[in-house]
Formats: C-alpha cells, sequence, structure tokens
C-alpha cells in the first residue's frame, strides 16, 4: 500500500500558528518523562534534537524522553531485516551528543517480528542502542479504508493472529525487551487476544488504541467511546498490557483542530481528553499508565507547552502518588531508564 504522507510537511509551519496559544505553564517543577516522541527526517519535514529540545525545553519540567521508531535514519546499505538497526545507531549516537537537559534515555526500535532469523536483529540492535535500546514497535494499525486516512497505519493483514509473530513477541519477553504497537480502537479484542497468548512480555498500547472519528467513522464518537470502553476494560484484565496516555491529536482523532484558525488551549483539551484519559486511569490503574506527547505528530494540533498543560489539568484530582506514575514513573520502570 503506497501511504500517502502529503499532510505531514505542514507541521513544518506550525511554530507562527501554535504560538498564538501561550499559557502559563502548571506545577513547572513537577518531573517528566516523556516516552513516546519521534525524530523526523522524512517527506520534507526535519524535527531532529534541536527540534525535540526547543519543545522539551518550553517551560516543563522534562527530564527524560523514549524515541519511538519512525523509519527515520534506516540504512540503505544494509539487507532489508537489518536497515531499522540504523535508526536504533544514528538515534544512540544523537543521544551521546545531546548536552540539553531532557535526555534522550530509551530507544524502541522496528524489527519485523515474524523474522525466523529474529534474534540476530535484536542482537544488532543492541550493539547498536546499547544501554539505551529497549524494545520493538511492530506496530499493528490497519484500517480497510486507509484512503480516509491522514496516517494509515501499515499493519499487515491479521497481524496480531499470525503464529510468527507471535513467536517473535514471546522472544521479545524472554529475552527482557518491551514491544509496542500502535493500532485502531476497532483492533482492541485482536489485541486482547494477542496479550494473552504472550503472558511473558510487557505490551505497551499506544495512543489509547486510537479512537477515529473521521472516514466511515466521521460523526460516530458517542458509539466508538461506548464500545471502546468496554473493550479497555477487557484489555486491562491482562496484567502484562501497560498503556500510553497520549496521541490524541492525532487529526485521525477527528478533533479537526489542525485546520482551525487558531490552536486550542489545555482548557479545552482537557475537556475532550478527560473521559477518555480517566477511564484508562481507572481500568489500568496509574502505575500501568504513562503520559506521552507523540510529538512531532500532534503538534500538528497542540503545543508542547499547552499539551502538558492539559495532561496536568486532567490529573489534577489524582493523588501525588498516582501523578507521579502518570509522569514519570511508569515510563521508568517499564522502559527501565
Amino acid at each position: 500500500m503506497k501511504v500517502d504522507q502529503a499532510w505531514i510537511p505542514r507541521m513544518a509551519a506550525r511554530d507562527d500558528w501554535l504560538a498564538q496559544t501561550t499559557e502559563d505553564i502548571i506545577d513547572p517543577e513537577r518531573e517528566i518523562v516523556d516516552p513516546h516522541h519521534h525524530l523526523w527526517v522524512r517527506y520534507g519535514y526535519v524535527y531532529d534534537m534541536a527540534e525535540l529540545q526547543a519543545d522539551t525545553s518550553s517551560g516543563h519540567n522534562v527530564v527524560e524522553t523514549v524515541y519511538m521508531e519512525c523509519r527515520s535514519y534506516y540504512d540503505p546499505t544494509s539487507s532489508d531485516p537489518l536497515a531499522p538497526v540504523g535508526e536504533t545507531r544514528q538515534v544512540a549516537a544523537l543521544a551521546r551528543a545531546h548536552t540539553g537537559p531532557a535526555r534522550l534515555a530509551g530507544i524502541v526500535g522496528f524489527a519485523d517480528l515474524r523474522n525466523p532469523d529474529l534474534d540476530a536483529v535484536l542482537d544488532a540492535h543492541v550493539a547498536a542502542g546499547q544501554a539505551l535500546f529497549k524494545g520493538i514497535r511492530h506496530a499493528g494499525a490497519r484500517d480497510a479504508e486507509p484512503e480516509q486516512l491522514f496516517l494509515p497505519g501499515r499493519g499487515p493483514k491479521d497481524l496480531y493472529s499470525d503464529p510468527d509473530f507471535r513467536r517473535g513477541v514471546a522472544r521479545l519477553g524472554a529475552r527482557g525487551l518491551t514491544y509496542d504497537t500502535w493500532q485502531y480502537h476497532h483492533q482492541l479484542p485482536a489485541f486482547t487476544d494477542l496479550a494473552r497468548a504472550v503472558p511473558g512480555t510487557t505490551l505497551v498500547l499506544d495512543h489509547l488504541s486510537t479512537p477515529l472519528d473521521v472516514g466511515r467513522f466521521s460523526g460516530q464518537r458517542n458509539s466508538i467511546f461506548g464500545q471502546w470502553k468496554d473493550d479497555i476494560a477487557a484489555l486491562a484484565e491482562c496484567p502484562n498490557v501497560v498503556a500510553k496516555l497520549g496521541g490524541m491529536a492525532m487529526p485521525d482523532n477527528g478533533w479537526g483542530w489542525h485546520d482551525r484558525s487558531q490552536p486550542p488551549g489545555s482548557d479545552e483539551f482537557a475537556d475532550v481528553m478527560a473521559p477518555w484519559y480517566h477511564h484508562m486511569i481507572a481500568c489500568f490503574g496509574a502505575r500501568r499508565c504513562m503520559f506521552e506527547s507523540n510529538f512531532p505528530v500532534d503538534r500538528i494540533s497542540i503545543s508542547y507547552p499547552v499539551l502538558w498543560n492539559g495532561l496536568k489539568k486532567i490529573a489534577e484530582n489524582y493523588g501525588e502518588e498516582e501523578k507521579a506514575a502518570l509522569f514519570s514513573g511508569t515510563a521508568r520502570r517499564v522502559y527501565d531508564l
């Protein structure tokens, strides 16, 4: 499938637009570990360490971050299975050279978990990333109408039930590595089946399973929310699953912020996100949830300081122990930072 990424360069023109909404920083001393960001050097757009540092130093106390694979920096001289190791190698080099206050403390790379020679690829990732390499994301996101999505997933059909894939996910756990996935709301039952089949591996669900409100799902948010709540509750019964709370400002979530004349403030963000976030925390508990930025993808809709202000407003009524887990503790534990 050819993926249309024509919208991604629009992120480069966000600075002036995002600057229209500025706020004082809430709870500026609270430590934050941002467990999910990318570095982009593709599709005519660059968001590298300098751009990341500008965001992480924009007011909140971001002390560590985790890089998530996004097909940047692949090694064109390597064979297909080993080409993604170039991403781990380059990000590790950038992390070592970085002197800013927000330390890039972990890397989640890509490998095809169906590969019969998976261990050789994992060995190469470990050698390239050393202590920074934490796990693999082989995302399952797949929809029947990808042409309706801004950022359609590349997940193969029936990936989660593939026996070879399940063996690969189990192998990650045996090696002390995590498995991340990005997927859509309607894939939750299949992911729950996967979680039950590989109890020895820590599975990380990204972006609340991306509830869609575009294409054939447009205008169905209320009904989707009801089914999503049931599916999330069932998934949370799997003790090996943890959840990232973020990535909900992507265009495919259907809020339409990216097309407005002015970006949202933290009050608006918190108001619309709170029901989804509170349900995740109620089901999983704070010790199995971590707030994430998903930058620069969510940057098309909201700025970094406003996003974290919104997350702090969502967490306002939780206890200090729960806040510590949501903003930093869960991420540190899950990714062994």
